[in-house]
Formats: C-alpha cells, sequence, structure tokens
C-alpha cells in the first residue's frame, strides 16, 4: 500500500510542471517566462500540499502495525484525490487573472485541497477506530498528529470563502497550509526515530 500511494505521490508532483509552459513563438521569451508567473504560483502551493499529504501519510504508516482492506480501500480515494490535482492546478494557472473565471478556478482548487486533507484526515482517523495503529505507539504522538491534522480542514473552508473575493490572497493561503504541515510533521518524525533509536540501544545494552 505504501508503495503504491508513493508512486501517485511522485506521478502527481510530476505532473505539475508538466503544465507550465511557454507560448510558443514568443518573441519577447523572458517576458513570456515571467507573464507565466500564475503557472509558478499554481506549481509551487500544489507541489507543497501533495509534499505535505506525503509526508502525514507516510507518518501514518509508520504507526500502522497492518492494514485492512477497508484502509487500502480508503487509501485508493486519497490517492484518486492527490492524482486529481494537477487538473485543478492547470485551471487556477489558466484562469487566476480572468475576472469571475479565477473565482471558479480558485473555488474548484480550496475544493480539491480540502477533500484531499479530510480523506487523509479520514485516513488516520479510521485506523485509530479500527485498532490498526501499533501497540508500541505513543499514545501522545497519536494525539499530536490527530490535532495537526485537524486546522488544515478548517483552514481551508475559510480560504474557499476567501477566495471569493480575493482569489490570490486565498491561494497564499492554502500554501502557508501546506508549509504548516510540512514543518511540524517533520519535526515529529524527526523525534520518533530518535525516541526508536534511543529505545533499541536501551534493549541492546540490557540483553548485553
Amino acid at each position: 500500500m505504501e508503495a503504491f500511494s508513493d508512486g501517485i505521490f511522485t506521478i502527481a508532483g510530476t505532473l505539475l510542471v508538466i503544465e507550465i509552459a511557454v507560448p510558443p513563438g514568443s518573441k519577447n521569451l523572458w517576458h513570456a517566462v515571467v507573464e507565466q508567473w500564475p503557472s509558478y504560483l499554481g506549481y509551487l502551493v500544489s507541489f507543497a500540499t501533495i509534499g505535505a499529504i506525503w509526508l502525514a501519510h507516510s507518518v501514518i504508516t509508520e504507526y500502522l502495525d497492518h492494514a485492512s482492506l477497508w484502509l487500502m480501500r480508503l487509501n485508493l480515494i486519497l490517492m484518486l484525490a492527490v492524482a486529481f490535482l494537477p487538473f485543478p492546478t492547470k485551471l487556477l494557472a489558466e484562469y487566476v487573472r480572468e475576472g469571475d473565471s479565477e473565482r471558479v478556478a480558485t473555488t474548484l482548487y480550496g475544493l480539491s485541497l480540502l477533500m484531499t486533507s479530510a480523506l487523509l484526515y479520514l485516513f488516520w482517523r479510521y485506523a485509530i477506530r479500527a485498532g490498526l495503529v501499533r501497540d508500541d505507539a505513543d499514545e501522545s504522538d497519536v494525539q499530536v498528529l490527530t490535532r495537526r491534522l485537524t486546522p488544515g480542514l478548517i483552514g481551508y473552508g475559510v480560504l474557499i470563502v476567501l477566495g471569493l473575493f480575493v482569489p490570490i490572497a486565498a491561494v497564499v493561503g492554502y500554501l502557508a497550509i501546506a508549509l504548516y504541515y510540512l514543518v511540524p510533521l517533520g519535526r515529529a518524525r524527526r523525534q520518533r526515530r530518535i525516541r526508536q533509536a534511543r529505545s533499541r540501544h536501551g534493549d541492546q545494552n540490557a540483553d548485553g
């Protein structure tokens, strides 16, 4: 399940950059490159979001003792949402300066991010309720991860409404949420590995 998911994350991230292109035959190439700034913004936000979801997903799977058939089905739905992200990213890049179409593109983009984040949260909550988390998992770590996944859902909802009035501000907010996910989860993962290494070292000393 983890190997399959990593493949989807990789493909989704790669497809984002394929959508960035300069119109052929541009006489002023530098100007044409600069004019693609909406594509760069969409790429940055979507890649950061996919990276944050991948990081959270990898942290979650490290806590799992095993995966049930229902968890694998939930994972497939989550991967469906991840693989869909390049499409709203393309719409955002194409219509970010097009009046009402900009609001539609930004709203669809926000809804896609919200759906992906909600599915990740559901994936984690189901793993807890179904008893799939390892018995030796630290309870405080489980609670921290649950709390980290929750604020994003509220944030996406607020930014979707904001995007109806100030689309660009909403897109910048989506980037802030992605960065919020990236930094704390990365730190938590390192701290957990340090504790595991110390635990193994202590067991080896006891055996000795």
